[in-house]
């Protein structure tokens, strides 16, 4: 059974950096597309990052780009988030999510999309406060 753990959500104040862990129990990490998304209270939960499955091939929004780095560690099964700049308006609950194709193209319509992810975390809050 595929199980997706996160941890390193806290509260920060505007301008720190936090770095968020993604275990994933049950498969090899750098076997699918690994994604994070957050979800703000009252808003859709949306886009933050995404490791294509193939090769090294990263994306990432535009509110977090050049702030936000994503990263896979194969051989400790673990993608992480490290956050910088951090901005109030970052603060979100923060879920690692995985698929389970293999999609022969990598699109920015695949990636950005939650449905098309099948497993996902429980979450981890992270609160910016200015």
């Amino acid at each position: 059974q595929v199980q997706l753990v996160e941890s390193g959500g806290g509260m920060v104040q505007d301008g720190d950096s936090l770095k968020l862990s993604c275990v994933v129990y049950g498969r090899p990490i750098a076997s699918y597309t690994m994604a994070w998304f957050r979800q703000s209270p009252g808003k859709e939960r949306e886009f933050v990052a995404a490791w294509w499955w193939r090769g090294t091939t990263t994306y990432y929004a535009d509110s977090v780009k050049g702030r936000f780095t994503i990263a896979r560690d194969n051989g400790k099964n673990t993608m992480s988030l490290e956050m910088t700049s951090l901005k109030p308006e970052d603060t979100a609950v923060y879920y690692c999510a995985t698929d389970t194709q293999h999609p022969t193209n990598f699109r920015i319509a695949y990636v950005t999309a939650s449905r098309e992810y099948d497993y996902w975390g429980q979450g981890t809050q992270v609160t910016v406060s200015s």
